[in-house]
This record gives C-alpha cells, sequence and structure tokens, in this order.
C-alpha cells in the first residue's frame, strides 16, 4: 500500500483539505482520509482532481491534425475532409498505427486525461486484405496505452456498408470493412489476451446508422451483452445535416429517433456529437441515460455545428467529452469550447449552471462522471474503490496561484490557456507524468517523428 498527502482534493462530496489517499497494488484506491496527516505519505506538490475520461478518439488522426486546413475547395465540409482521412489512412500500416497512437496517449496524459475510448474502425490492410490476426491492429492500439500507460476502453467498430442504402464499401473504406461475428471475435481474443489488466476494458461500436444494418446493429450489441452485459456500446450519430437527411429519406426518422425507437439504448450506450436533434429526440436521450459524447474542438473544426446543451441539461441529459481527430488535445479547451459554444448562441454568459455557482467545476464534475459511464470503468472520482487515476495541478501556474476549490477549476477551463497546469499524471496507482514529463517522452516522440517523416515522403 502507498499513500499520498495532497494538501486539497476534490472528492465527490466537494473539496477536502489535507486529504490522505491511499493505494492497493492492485492499482485502485483503498481509502481516503480528510484531515490526514503525512505519516511517511508521498506529499503532493499541489491540488489533486480526478483525472479526465477522454470518452471519444480516433488515434491515427493525430498525425493528420493540421493537414486539412488548406482552402482549397470553395464548398469544403466534413465530407471533403473525410476523403482527405481516407487518403492518409491508406499510409498507415500497423506500426506506423501503434507510434502515433503512443504520443497521442502521452499527449492526452500530459494534457490530464487519465482514460480513453478509442473508437477503432480500422481493421484491414490498405487494400481492404484481412490481416492473418484479424485483432492484429487493435493490439497495436492497446500495446500503445499500455506503453504510454493510459486506461483505455477499447471500441472496435463495425462498419459493414458505405451507407443507408447497403451499398458495398469502396475506396479507403474497405480497411474498415466487418461482420458482427468479425467484431466479436475481436473482443473475444482482446479479453482473453488481457483479461488481467484492470486498465484495459472492452466493448463494441456499431460505426453510425448509414454504416450499420438494423439486423447488424441488434446483432452486435446482443453478441457484446452475451459475454459482458455491461460492456459499453458507443455509436456515432446525427453528426451532419446530410446524414440527417439520408436517415429520413431511408427511415422516415431521424437518427436518434429512429435508434431511441429500434435499439435497446440505456446507461450503457454513449451517443457521439448527437449535434443535429429535435427538442422531443433531445429530451428522448436525456430519458435514456445514455452518455452524451460531445468532442467541441472537432466539430468546430468540421463545422458539424452545436450540440442543444442548455436543453439536454434542462432535461438532467449526461454528458462527456473527447478529443475525437485530436486537433486540440486538452479536456479544458473541450469544456471551455462547449460553455464558449452556448454563450455565443444565446448572447450571454455563464450558461452552463449545474451543481452550483461555478461554471468550470460544473463542467468538470459533469464530463467525469459521464466520462466514466461511457468508459464503463470506476474512474472519474477520488474514492475508496475507483481506480487510482488523478491529476496534480501546479499551483505555481499564474492562472492558478491563489486560487482554492472551485474557483480553481474555473481557472483551469477559462483562464489557464499558455503553459499546461497539469504538473503530475498518476494511472493505476502508477505516476505517468512527474513535473510535466513522462518517462518515455523522448523514445516515444523519436519514434513519432520517424513515422511522421515516412508519411510524408511516402
Amino acid at each position: 500500500m502507498t499513500a499520498y498527502l495532497a494538501p486539497s482534493a476534490l472528492l465527490p462530496d466537494g473539496w477536502a483539505s489535507d486529504v490522505l489517499i491511499e493505494t492497493g497494488e492492485d492499482g485502485a484506491i483503498s481509502a481516503v482520509t480528510k484531515g490526514g496527516e503525512a505519516d511517511g505519505a508521498e506529499r503532493l506538490a499541489g491540488p489533486v482532481i480526478p483525472g479526465m475520461p477522454n470518452l471519444h478518439s480516433h488515434a491515427f488522426q493525430r498525425a493528420m491534425a493540421g493537414l486539412a486546413e488548406t482552402a482549397a475547395n470553395p464548398s469544403d465540409d466534413f465530407w471533403t475532409w473525410r476523403d482527405l482521412m481516407y487518403r492518409f489512412l491508406g499510409r498507415l500500416g500497423p506500426e506506423e498505427m501503434e507510434a502515433v497512437a503512443a504520443q497521442l496517449y502521452l499527449e492526452m496524459l500530459k494534457a490530464g486525461y487519465t482514460a480513453v475510448g478509442e473508437f477503432h474502425y480500422v481493421h484491414n490492410a490498405p487494400d481492404g486484405t484481412p490481416y492473418d490476426d484479424p485483432a492484429e491492429l487493435s493490439r497495436r492500439i492497446i500495446a500503445a496505452a499500455r506503453r504510454a500507460g493510459i486506461g483505455i476502453t477499447h471500441l472496435p467498430v463495425l462498419y459493414a456498408q458505405g451507407g443507408f442504402d447497403g451499398r458495398e464499401l469502396a475506396g479507403g473504406q474497405r480497411r474498415f470493412a466487418n461482420e458482427p461475428a468479425g467484431i466479436l471475435a475481436i473482443v473475444a481474443e482482446l479479453r482473453k489476451a488481457h483479461a488481467d489488466d484492470s486498465n484495459i476494458r472492452l466493448g463494441v461500436a456499431p460505426h453510425s446508422l448509414r454504416a450499420v444494418a438494423p439486423e447488424q446493429l441488434a446483432e452486435l450489441v446482443a453478441g457484446a451483452w452475451a459475454e459482458d452485459g455491461m460492456a459499453p456500446i458507443h455509436i456515432h450519430v446525427a453528426e451532419q445535416t446530410r446524414e440527417v437527411e439520408d436517415c429520413r429519406a431511408w427511415s422516415g426518422a431521424r437518427p436518434v429517433e429512429w435508434l431511441l425507437a429500434h435499439a435497446p439504448v440505456d446507461g450503457r450506450w454513449c451517443l457521439i456529437h448527437a449535434t443535429h436533434m429535435t427538442p422531443a429526440e433531445t429530451r428522448g436521450l436525456a430519458a435514456s441515460d445514455a452518455v452524451a459524447g460531445l468532442c467541441p474542438s472537432t466539430e468546430a473544426n468540421l463545422g458539424d455545428g452545436l450540440f442543444a446543451l442548455t436543453d439536454y441539461l434542462a432535461a438532467d441529459g449526461v454528458l462527456g467529452v473527447g478529443s475525437d481527430s485530436h486537433i486540440g488535445i486538452d479536456p479544458a479547451e473541450e469544456l471551455r469550447l462547449l460553455e464558449y459554444g452556448q454563450r455565443l448562441t444565446l448572447r450571454r454568459r455563464s450558461v452552463t449552471r449545474l451543481d452550483g455557482p461555478s461554471i468550470g467545476a460544473g463542467l468538470y464534475r459533469a464530463a467525469l462522471a459521464g466520462g466514466a459511464q461511457a468508459m464503463g470503468r470506476d474512474i472519474g472520482r477520488i474514492a475508496k474503490g475507483a481506480r487510482a487515476d488523478f491529476v496534480v495541478l501546479d499551483p505555481d501556474h499564474p492562472a492558478l496561484v491563489e486560487r482554492e476549490g472551485d474557483a480553481l477549476l474555473d481557472a483551469l477551463i477559462f483562464a489557464a490557456t499558455g503553459p499546461t497546469p497539469v504538473r503530475d499524471v498518476m494511472v493505476g496507482g502508477r505516476w505517468r507524468v512527474k513535473e510535466g514529463h513522462h518517462e518515455d517522452e523522448e523514445d516515444v516522440l523519436n519514434l513519432y517523428r520517424a513515422t511522421v517523416r515516412k508519411l510524408k515522403d511516402g
């Protein structure tokens, strides 16, 4: 057992001073004591907060972030960006995939994310040929997470058709091709390989309603829950208006409307984006207890639109945040953009009022709870039994000096836009970042640099 004494810490019931946090060999918190004493415990250098779950990631896209910011197409939108992404993906093999993911996950840790939900839809070789080991690329992703030391909920993705009309996959989409039985087999192999690793959780992800037929969606979900009744289910939905229009033409219903009526959506589900909903869909999603997975930096970058946040929260909806395409890798930025989007739309301040007057604290606590639920893991809280995943903030960061309690979270989200205020990061009872540095960061960056050079030269 190892003990740490925090000068202050954000606990489930609020802030407390002199908090003794004890962890066991299993990587979980064994005890939390307010008003504790050092007695040989490691004294932490600053305030402690739970690490943020990043509930939506496409790791390979880290290496193309910034490459799509040229005005080559006067009608540039999500769909033209997707074409570029397909071309870029055609250059990535297993080694490149792992190198990019390791760099990304290391960056996530240094930003204060302690867990990632990897929405992994690349299963085959660039020409669409299956690898000898169908789980090859999933194994590479998990190897990258283990090297960096981040917790992961790995979500192999079912991508079976090219549109609502059931057309066959073509071009770059052939790398995604799979069937429900194939995805379930990958999950079964990974479960056997990592049964003893409590930093790894497995779920499944039907990519979207346009990419999965209704009978395939039902088969995948039923198969996942037959092996693990609490397996997380993630799906892209209603990200773009064209998607909504195509769904209505196919089914007579909007995407979220159709999903709520035809799938067993509950608290085990996470609906990514859900940008374009009617008020009835918004209330229905909130009532389902599913998590709305929001990715404000990517949604802004792709011109998706704004989630109906105020109406959703008024209906007691659950939310979490992710970095998706990794155009930004900072939980504070995601939460800041989430609030600022509402302010710009409504033309007023302090929009997202949750469990008290502090906007930052309300957003952070909500994203912790929703992120943990979407990951299917006991994270996002400093409490007995939870994973020992927490962040030590730098008390000397200019944005944080002389800030206490919820004012720290307000400053973290809305004012700490320069050097990161994240000092130390623990995952599963092990320090992964100390004084802003990861022990493997130089080697990981060098491999990433060589990978990007190879991709550029290719």
